[in-house]
């Protein structure tokens, strides 16, 4: 049975190695290859520090197939990635298409291979901000509708599924990225060498990305961020910033009067067990990512969320996140609260990740419920 993924961003590279591993123990199980796997890169993140790296840290296969998209307009860049999806699809006519996430490439593989009549399922499934102004929640939306297998990683996804009428096709799996963290956050401490090199010692700092349009499009917003690191960062503790080549190249043009503080450490991107290092062992995370959101949670680090809501409704809930999007006011006063808090030691959100996230096994579920739906005629709602 051939089973195909379709992948582009760098969070889809951490749910596929979980998902790689869970076939290959299932494979085992049955004493032979059972499920052929193959992977489509579509390019998306297409340089060595946004791509490759994540593949050797992962411990996983370089992609059979690499479109090498690259970035671009949505259009564009989405119909580049549909055109050379469906001719792989038509190639090697996989039982199922599996798509991660909320990506250009989600979407352009789930309208492939739905126009070509091969079962979908979306790993990540039923995440709703609710802001119809990001292109990640068209993404999602769109891809839900169109797969037959829904694989939710909470209970609010589910229950956004059911309030959408899709809840026949869905199942509550737990998240995959869960299943990522607990593997390889002690690879990352016996590997990664990051504070080593940054000279940090752990508490002493926070960490910060921001990469999406909605804060590096808007000038004020990004200048709003930007000033109040600054002011952390000169305020006492210093800020790790792994700048998104989105953000760095957009600086000298929109804002050119800005400078870093001394404190404001910009880096390129690492890889991910240098992140994981980062995230565990920081003080705060600052960040507008989805990922980092529940990371900073498995890991144990109060979050602040650089938007005007979140998908990750979870983390808000258990008190793990605050959310303040770009209003410095909101940012101080969330970075007051976690300051204060953290002043003698690190939280501990482990009994509290659980009963929204699973118990770290959401791979092999995820297996399961691929390959008990295949043994039925796919689901339309």
């Amino acid at each position: 049975m051939k089973w195909m993924s379709v992948v582009g961003a760098r969070p889809q590279f951490v749910k596929l190695a979980p998902l790689l591993k869970a076939i290959d123990r299932y494979n085992a199980r049955q004493g032979s290859k059972v499920l052929e796997h193959l992977t489509i890169h579509t390019g998306q993140h297409y340089d060595k520090d946004m791509s490759d790296i994540f593949f050797e840290e992962l411990e996983i296969p370089h992609a059979d197939f690499n479109l090498g998209v690259g970035s671009g307009r949505h259009g564009r860049q989405t119909a580049r990635m549909l055109e050379g999806i469906e001719e792989l699809l038509i190639a090697h006519q996989p039982s199922v298409l599996i798509i991660f996430g909320d990506t250009n490439s989600t979407l352009a593989a789930a309208v492939a291979a739905a126009k070509l009549h091969i079962p979908i399922a979306h790993i990540e499934a039923g995440l709703r901000s609710f802001n119809r102004r990001m292109p990640e929640e068209i993404n999602r939306i769109a891809s839900d509708h169109i797969s037959d297998l829904l694989l939710a990683p909470t209970p609010t996804a589910m229950d956004n599924l059911q309030h959408e009428g899709l809840g026949p096709k869905s199942v509550n799996t737990g998240d995959i990225m869960y299943d990522t963290v607990l593997h390889n956050s002690q690879l990352a401490a016996q590997k990664s060498n990051i504070l080593q090199n940054l000279e940090l010692t752990s508490g002493s700092y926070a960490v910060a990305t921001v990469h999406r349009a909605e804060n590096t499009d808007d000038v004020q917003r990004l200048r709003n961020l930007l000033e109040v690191f600054n002011e952390v960062a000169e305020g006492g503790l210093p800020i790790v910033f792994p700048i998104h080549p989105r953000t760095r190249h957009l600086l000298p043009t929109t804002l050119p009067d800005w400078s870093p503080s001394p404190n404001l450490k910009l880096i390129t991107p690492v890889g991910y067990l240098d992140m994981l290092q980062l995230t565990a062992h920081a003080r705060i995370a600052f960040t507008d990512s989805g990922g980092l959101q529940k990371e900073a949670m498995f890991l144990n680090t109060p979050c602040i969320t650089l938007r005007d809501e979140t998908e990750w409704v979870e983390t808000v809930e258990s008190g793990a996140n605050i959310i303040t999007g770009a209003d410095p006011v909101k940012i101080r006063e969330a970075y007051q609260h976690w300051h204060s808090l953290t002043a003698s030691g690190a939280p501990d959100f482990t009994d509290i990740t659980a009963p929204y996230f699973g118990q770290g096994d959401a791979s092999d579920k995820i297996v399961e419920a691929i390959l008990a739906r295949l043994e039925m005629a796919p689901v339309t709602a």
